[in-house]
């Protein structure tokens, strides 16, 4: 292999990214639930997404507790319960590997490469990691909520090399170009690819990298396995 080790991004790399439409209503169900306002819970829970993502809110109950404190609604342990299913039920939903994600996960492995994740994301994901067909296949996965650091903060790229005892210049970064990570995973010396499936090939602000990105691309996992050997 060219490379000891492929690093992947979660959300829109090896699954698709929550739906739109499908998290507003979600939102709203969760806001039902407690007997709160939609929208001001929606827009609160949106805006408070970075603090879920660093740790700050270490689970999903204490944010939905925090929450309704601001909006001055009475909850028991029994709603709370009702809106955290809600919320794991969509995440269960989206956590569906994309079209061979899996096979190219385990090629991967069988031809003796190391496998890592970096995810920015909030608790409910390595809550649930270990009921994924990733868990057995990814050696080191990173959440940014347990580490307390996002994208691209160079630290949380050391950090899944050192877990795969690798060095960066010898792992490949393979993520939708969210949140400026690509950049990040070139600053630290690892080289860097972007994925844009044909079928999510628009432009959204959050992607950062994606709109100047110059280096390599590829629009389905599987081309992953010609760029790493």
């Amino acid at each position: 292999m060219k490379y000891d080790a492929v690093i992947f991004d979660l959300f829109g790399t090896l699954i698709d990214n929550y739906s739109v439409d499908e998290h507003e209503r979600v939102l709203q169900e969760m806001a039902g639930a407690l007997g709160a306002p939609g929208d001001d819970f929606a827009r609160l829970w949106v805006e408070m997404y970075d603090d879920r993502a660093t740790g700050v809110f270490p689970t999903l109950e204490a944010n939905i507790e925090h929450i309704c404190r601001l909006l001055e609604v009475n909850v028991d342990a029994a709603r709370i319960g009702d809106a955290l299913r809600i919320r794991l039920d969509l995440t269960r939903r989206t956590l569906v590997p994309r079209d061979g994600a899996v096979e190219t996960l385990a090629q991967l492995k069988r031809a003796g490469c190391k496998l890592g994740l970096i995810s920015d994301c909030s608790e409910e994901i390595p809550r649930l990691w270990a009921e994924t067909a990733f868990r057995p296949l990814v050696d080191a996965p990173v959440f940014s909520c347990v580490v307390g650091l996002k994208k691209p903060d160079p630290r949380i790229y050391r950090l899944a090399c050192e877990q795969l005892a690798v060095a960066p210049q010898k792992c490949l970064y393979l993520g939708d170009g969210g949140s400026r990570e690509l950049t990040g995973a070139l600053e630290v010396g690892m080289h860097a690819v972007l994925i844009r499936v044909p079928y999510e090939d628009t432009y959204e602000p959050h992607r950062i990298d994606v709109e100047n990105w110059q280096g390599a691309s590829i629009r389905a996992l599987k081309e992953i396995l010609a760029l790493a050997e």
